[in-house]
């Protein structure tokens, strides 16, 4: 009973903490804050039910629930995680926690909404991750993009209104192109003898590959051009920047360490399995597209004077290297994509977190306003360097797994035909080096400043509650980067399973090229 129905209890826990906020009252603030805390805390405690129970070596997806939602449609209540979603969840469940415990004073006027706000947008984060049907899904999606559209306009900076506007006019954008070309898909079901009108995923799986390429590629499209907004690729990015600048500090730390992620879970989840004829073709300048925004986003972040600008470009850059793993199509390239979106979270969460930090005593995110630092805050220079040096793919951090995964997976891909998207991805990594590095040179170790003053407000070291935002943070960050395989075996049946799923369309259209070639 408990395992059919832990997964739905997962997703709608937050839901419930926000439900008991209504009845705080808002001049309560300790109290609203601790319950918001509590509701995101229970929520990781529940989820972790759902990695201790999850058996590596079956098959599809597990913990699934099914509810009939709108039966003359076929629309179902559909929930259910495999490998891939199953991190995915933790990570979220996870970071929310710690950015609301690492942020806990950075919030100061409608704390009660706000705390409904981070509640609700991580009911649609996980739900997300959950759906096995697409209008479910589509509502998820679309939930999730409400409450991050408020905390950007509402708690963000001095441009948050346009910051927000943007965001919500990309997202959504892409959005309708996803919903028209997912009734379009439900559609065909029906023009298949026997079937019938459905978006339930599994049926799905196997209508898509079915269709004609033209029709594949239009569909392939609309989905591929929603999630890369979301991801957001190259040149779909420019909504990014101005959303991380202009959030407060919990909300570009789900952004960067969540919400990025939907897009490039979108494209293994949906557009690989469901159009492998059309993905095939789009490859090419799928991959192109992600060197691009590698090599780009890395470029950007170096000249930025920033701090949290720079860290925004970086997920341009970072997240390019999920997209290249995502189309090479092999086990490594799917795998170091997947651990990838985990390191990402972990890794740029932790930026932003100290970033927010840092805002929060000196009230500047100007490089240049700053200097020596790390002799006046040894504890905050300590994790800022760990957290760097994973940023940028040290050897024995997390970062170093996904990247060399990618790198491999992606040299050696039949799909990519070319080992060059490797090679020039490679300059990334010593670009990020460069950008990163450099940050901290500026703002840890260079010359003091005889004040050592912002907005009347001496710098202090790290307090115990952020140092107990971080220890976890840094410790799944050592983790994985010694010990992988703790994660990786969790996805490696999904990822085997996505790549046999290529390769068996690979050969198919070749065996339907030679059919054609002979008559």
């Amino acid at each position: 009973m408990l395992t059919e129905y832990i997964l739905t209890i997962t997703i709608f826990l937050p839901l419930l903490g926000g439900l008991a906020l209504l009845l705080v009252d808002k001049g309560s603030v300790t109290t609203i804050k601790m319950v918001g805390f509590g509701a995101t805390a229970l929520t990781f405690v529940v989820s972790l039910y759902l990695y201790f129970a999850f058996d590596t070596t079956a098959a599809g997806f597990q913990f699934q629930h099914k509810v009939v939602w709108i039966e003359n449609l076929a629309i179902s209540y559909s929930v259910g995680i495999d490998g891939m979603s199953l991190l995915l969840i933790l990570l979220t469940t996870f970071l929310t926690p710690l950015a609301l415990l690492g942020t806990w004073n950075s919030i100061t006027h409608r704390i009660k909404e706000y705390m409904v706000m981070m509640l609700l947008l991580e009911v649609g984060m996980i739900g997300v991750f959950a759906a096995l049907d697409l209008f479910l899904f589509y509502v998820f999606w679309e939930a999730m993009l409400i409450p991050m559209y408020f905390i950007i306009g509402i708690w963000g900076g001095q441009e948050r209104v346009y910051a927000a506007i943007k965001f919500f006019l990309f997202t959504l954008f892409g959005s309708l192109l996803m919903l028209v070309a997912i009734l379009a898909l439900a559609y065909s079901a029906s023009t298949i003898p026997g079937g019938q009108f459905t978006t339930d995923l599994y049926v799905l799986y196997g209508v898509g590959p079915r269709l004609a390429l033209n029709v594949q590629s239009w569909m392939f499209l609309a989905f591929a051009l929603s999630f890369a907004i979301k991801v957001p690729l190259f040149p779909l990015h420019t909504w990014l920047p101005d959303a991380h600048v202009q959030a407060p500090t919990a909300g570009s730390v789900i952004l960067a360490g969540v919400l990025l992620k939907m897009g490039t879970y979108g494209l293994i989840r949906f557009c690989l399995p469901l159009f492998p004829d059309a993905a095939f073709v789009f490859t090419p300048t799928m991959s192109s597209l992600a060197v691009i925004g590698i090599i780009y986003g890395a470029l950007v972040a170096m000249v930025q004077t920033d701090m949290k600008k720079l860290v925004a470009y970086s997920s341009v850059s970072h997240l390019g290297f999920v997209v290249l793993g995502t189309f090479a199509m092999t086990e490594e390239g799917i795998q170091g994509a997947i651990i990838q979106m985990v390191n990402h979270g972990l890794s740029t969460g932790a930026l932003f977190l100290i970033v927010g930090m840092v805002y929060d005593r000196a009230h500047t995110r100007a490089i240049a306003d700053f200097g020596g630092v790390a002799k006046i805050m040894p504890v905050f220079a300590t994790f800022f360097m760990i957290v760097t040096l994973s940023s940028i793919g040290l050897p024995g951090l997390n970062g170093f797994v996904g990247e060399f995964m990618i790198l491999v997976g992606s040299f050696k891909s039949a799909f990519l035909g070319s080992s060059a998207y490797s090679i020039i991805a490679t300059s990334g990594v010593i670009l990020a080096a460069v950008y990163m590095l450099w940050m901290y040179q500026r703002v840890m170790l260079g010359p003091m400043r005889p004040d050592r003053l912002y907005g009347g407000h001496a710098l202090t070291d790290l307090t115990r509650r952020e140092i107990a935002t971080l220890v976890p943070l840094v410790v799944f960050i050592v983790w994985i980067g010694v010990y992988p395989g703790t994660f990786l075996k969790t996805s490696a049946g999904m990822a085997k399973q996505v790549v046999q799923t290529m390769e068996s369309a690979r050969q198919g259209g070749q065996a339907r090229f030679v059919e054609l070639k002979n008559r």
